[in-house]
């Protein structure tokens, strides 16, 4: 684990743009005080900043609002935690549209320093593009939210902007769903068990599946995601490292390097099959009930613009291509609104060549692997006999609870960053892959080339689509 050491010097200071925001006050900052109260951010400094016009004393009730989760949970050494790291909290009002406000809003802040980004997409980029090479003090980390770019082009052209500013090792694209744990239970399982590693490849599988689907419905979401939708805000990102992490080969190293090399390999051989009819599909959610709640259209919802025609619901098939993949489709699906929350990887597996004659049934089912992210366990399903009768095949399950983290996924990215461990970071090359991926999907869905189906909130999605090649 000598490479994922964290850099003699520590983050000293927390700058966060947008920090008056929706972002920071639900995710950042609760993330940011599990992580003081475990004393694994000691002497950090939170400096929030925004375009309001607010007081200290304003600043200092919204981080003790944010943090009011854990103070209700922290003992008294916890405690003391949180409340030196809110006396040591400040605010500073900048407007990012003008240039040099930001390089001098730095100025006598304590380093090495962080730049948080918690702000929409184009805000980001127009942010970015004030900056002027030295305007930073040397080791300032950027940290972006995703999307990084709106396509391809537009990924390359923002790792140059950043690149000009800072280099590639300062540079922390933030993936939220790619937590430490999410990470490492996928490398600890795959690498460690003699009896998986030679059988994971095309001559033993016969698919993946990564599937993120919730039963929320938009949750006033609109501005962002109807500017996006279900492939950009879920595949496009999460998904894919999801499942590139599931079909690396195995690293000399758990560091990040190694790891996030194979990563930006497999990328490079996954595309698309050009068939978009028969490769990926779209849907949206209508009217219905979840869990007793009823639930308007997507159409329908506050801030939506029916014309978009964004879905809430993707799935496309991935193909890699390269001998250990060669054949196996994998399989990305993301949905909204769904009947029943669903984040796992599937693994099944071919069914035996041959079944000896006497068993009740012609043949085997499939042998699985589960993977939940959420709540975190694995789960085989294999073929046993019995008990009622030897003859007869049946199904049986065994499971292993997987290691949970302490701390939310924030708290990960912001320990991560904190430390300087990369190995969380989305690095320029991956995140401009994932955009090669998806982008050629995008333009013939914007075309209407793919037809939009629809489902009933509550539903697992649209009563036509062909379910063989899935295991929901």
């Amino acid at each position: 684990m000598a490479a994922n050491r964290p850099r003699e010097s520590r983050v000293k200071t927390l700058l966060i743009l947008g920090g008056t925001g929706d972002l920071s006050h639900r995710l950042l900052l609760p993330g940011l005080a599990r992580l003081i109260a475990r004393g694994r951010a000691p002497g950090l400094v939170v400096v929030g900043s925004g375009s309001r016009d607010w007081t200290q004393q304003d600043w200092m009730l919204r981080i003790t609002d944010s943090f009011s989760t854990e103070y209700d949970a922290a003992g008294r050494q916890a405690r003391r935690e949180l409340d030196a790291a809110v006396q040591r909290s400040s605010y500073r009002r900048l407007d990012l549209n003008t240039p040099g406000s930001l390089a001098a809003g730095i100025e006598g802040l304590e380093l090495p320093l962080a730049v948080y980004f918690a702000l929409p997409p184009k805000l980001t980029i127009s942010t970015v593009d004030t900056l002027r090479p030295g305007d930073l003090p040397p080791d300032t980390q950027l940290v972006l939210e995703k999307p990084f770019g709106t396509d391809q082009v537009s990924a390359r052209e923002l790792n140059r902007v950043l690149e000009s500013l800072v280099p590639e090792e300062d540079i922390f694209r933030v993936d939220h769903f790619l937590g430490m744990t999410t990470v490492m239970n996928i490398v600890g399982m795959r690498f460690s068990n003699r009896l998986l590693e030679p059988i994971w490849n095309a001559l033993h599988i016969e698919k993946m599946e990564i599937v993120f689907d919730e039963q929320l419905a938009l949750e006033g979401r609109a501005k962002y995601y109807d500017a996006s939708g279900a492939l950009e805000d879920m595949i496009q990102s999460h998904l894919l490292h999801i499942m590139a992490f599931m079909a690396i080969g195995p690293p000399a190293s758990l560091g990040e390097r190694d790891l996030r090399d194979l990563v930006a390999a497999t990328l490079r051989a996954a595309s698309v099959p050009g068939e978009f009819h028969r490769s990926t599909r779209r849907a949206r959610y209508t009217a219905g009930v979840i869990d007793g709640r009823e639930v308007q259209a997507y159409s329908d919802s506050p801030g939506v613009d029916p014309a978009r025609n964004t879905e809430t619901l993707a799935e496309i098939e991935i193909a890699i291509n390269n001998d250990r993949w060669a054949g196996v489709p994998f399989i990305l699906r993301s949905g909204k609104a769904q009947a029943r929350t669903r984040k796992e990887a599937v693994v099944t597996f071919r069914k035996v060549n041959h079944l000896p004659d006497g068993f009740s049934g012609s043949t085997a089912a499939p042998s699985r692997l589960r993977i939940s992210f959420n709540p975190a366990f694995l789960e085989l399903e294999l073929n046993v006999n019995g008990p009622a009768d030897i003859f007869r095949l049946d199904r049986s399950r065994l499971t292993a609870q997987l290691h949970t983290s302490q701390l939310s996924a924030y708290g990960e990215v912001l320990e991560a960053v904190i430390e300087g461990n990369r190995l969380l970071s989305v690095r320029g090359d991956i995140a401009e892959e994932c955009w090669r991926i998806v982008d050629p999907v995008l333009s013939a869905w914007r075309a209407q080339a793919i037809p939009m189906d629809t489902y009933a909130a509550g539903t697992q999605g649209p009563s036509g689509w062909d379910t063989s090649r899935s295991t929901l």
